[in-house]
């Protein structure tokens, strides 16, 4: 690869990171020759430059994994567990080196890399477990005229589409599940992040993949290149994770060729504070939901709805914890939040502190953006119900407090909202937090817990959040049809 500057030099020593198309087992060029430059945005530094694809290119990704796709479903579950125990391992030992390349093509902290990539490593272990344990059915039809077999095959060839957010975890959250049922697949990553995911594709190759098991295109033309994909009549799964909008796009082309789909999109959590919550506990889960990755989650804390009793008791210590937090580029060991994306996402999320400081809301830390791509921790209060931030996903580092009186009012706060990927609720009567959490329209609930996220659980949400679900069992029936057979014997 091309490596400006060196900065790379100290990931590139000890893993391959390859800056081309991976297409039925080869590297090679765009087919245009057009490449597409990475940046550090906590400098603004190009890291390197990678392919760039088009439809064609596409096409022939699409090419690669029908060529393997055969071949990869006939293997048994335990050859298809072993290399993913292999890529485990193999992450778990290059892991300081993929976070660094986290750090610096995303901007996040070393720390919030470092856990990102022991996430992103789970997906292999867990899968590589779950794989070998998928068991089908068989029974006597109520009429007693035959038996009835159901079995599970591959859906088939998958296009995987993942953000800039979490370049390693929400690849290997697709291409696990996706090995595990024995589906060959192609890998769209962010433009933004493209250099994490080519990482570990090579991690796959080097603990063994077949080739064309896994392709990897990287483009600056999504809209064409994943149409051309979507559109190949041998395409059957899409698994997508974004914004609620494109993902709306997705689904409309999805539909016209009755694709399998399993889409998790934006949220909107509520992190609640109950009157009788431990306080201390419930600003150290708050820090964890808001600030993980900068605030730049689905699963981030958006809106914080907390009792008049604790109210400013929670405020004081927020801004307490919040102000101590250390902002600067993501590499540096000391930083805790890094710099946001790109000056759009900086853009916005000002836009949305600034919409309600004049709606009424007050700016009791932070509130104005930094230099570059950073954005100040920030904590508003006062916050009125017509503020955008309390119906938009922020992105960023910024919470929102509002002060209620009555548990009846905030769970119609705390459900108004199109989304419903995640919330978190704080009480010390456990009882009374899981009667309210049933009554909360989220696919996921933190009960005094700031951090809902676990290979071996169900992540996904319900209304506008999404489609179906990714981790445990659940994500491995996502690549998999049930097929079943009538017989006698």
């Amino acid at each position: 690869m091309t490596v400006l500057d060196g900065v790379l030099r100290p990931v590139v020593d000890t893993i391959e990171v390859p800056t081309d198309l991976l297409v039925g087992g080869v590297w090679r060029p765009a087919a245009s020759g057009r490449r597409l430059e990475v940046s550090d945005p906590a400098t603004g530094t190009v890291l390197a430059s990678v392919a760039d694809a088009d439809p064609h290119d596409a096409v022939a990704a699409v090419d690669g994994a029908a060529a393997a796709a055969a071949h990869w479903a006939a293997t048994s579950p335990r050859e298809r567990s072993d290399l993913l125990m292999r890529a485990f391992a193999l992450m778990h030992e290059r892991s300081e080196e993929l976070a660094l390349l986290i750090s610096l093509e995303n901007g996040k902290s070393l720390a919030d890399a470092r856990a990102e990539v022991g996430y992103a490593a789970e997906f292999f272990r867990w899968y590589a477990e779950e794989g070998v344990r998928l068991r089908g059915q068989v029974g006597m039809a109520p009429s007693g005229a035959n038996r009835l077999l159901v079995t599970y095959q591959p859906v088939g060839i998958s296009v995987l589409i993942t953000p800039w957010n979490f370049p390693a975890a929400m690849a290997t959250r697709k291409i696990a599940p996706a090995l595990a049922a024995g589906c060959t697949a192609v890998l769209k990553p962010a433009e933004e992040t493209p250099l994490t995911a080519l990482a570990v594709a090579a991690l796959l190759q080097e603990a063994g993949l077949p080739p064309g098991v896994v392709n990897v295109v990287t483009t600056s033309e999504p809209g064409p290149v994943v149409e051309a994909m979507l559109s190949d009549r041998r395409t059957r799964m899409l698994s997508f994770t974004g914004s609620t909008e494109v993902g709306r796009l997705l689904l409309r082309t999805a539909a016209d060729h009755v694709l399998k789909c399993a889409m998790e999109l934006g949220g909107n959590a509520p992190f609640v504070v109950l009157a009788d919550a431990d306080v201390e506990a419930a600003l150290e889960g708050a820090m964890v939901a808001k600030m993980r990755n900068g605030g730049q989650a689905c699963t981030a804390a958006n809106r914080f709805f907390v009792a008049a009793p604790v109210h400013d008791a929670f405020v004081e210590g927020l801004v307490a914890r919040m102000s101590a937090v250390r902002v600067g580029p993501g590499t540096d060991e000391s930083a805790q939040c890094g710099p946001l994306i790109n000056a759009e996402a900086v853009a916005k999320v000002d836009s949305l502190v600034r919409d309600a400081i004049a709606k009424g809301a007050r700016a009791v830390l932070g509130g104005q953006p930094g230099e570059g791509c950073f954005y100040p921790p920030t904590v508003l209060v006062d916050v009125p119900p017509d503020a955008r931030l309390l119906h938009e996903e922020i992105f960023g580092p910024v919470a929102p407090v509002v002060r209620f009186e009555q548990e009846e009012d905030v769970l119609e706060q705390v459900n108004d909202t199109e989304y419903g990927l995640v919330s978190y609720l704080y009480t010390a009567d456990l009882a009374r937090g899981l009667r309210l959490s049933e009554g909360i329209h989220s696919g996921m609930v933190g009960l005094n817990r700031g951090l809902v996220s676990d290979p071996a659980a169900p992540f996904g949400g319900t209304k506008q959040s999404g489609l179906g679900r990714e981790g445990s069992t659940e994500g491995l029936l996502e690549f998999m049809e049930a097929q079943y057979v009538a017989t006698s014997w």
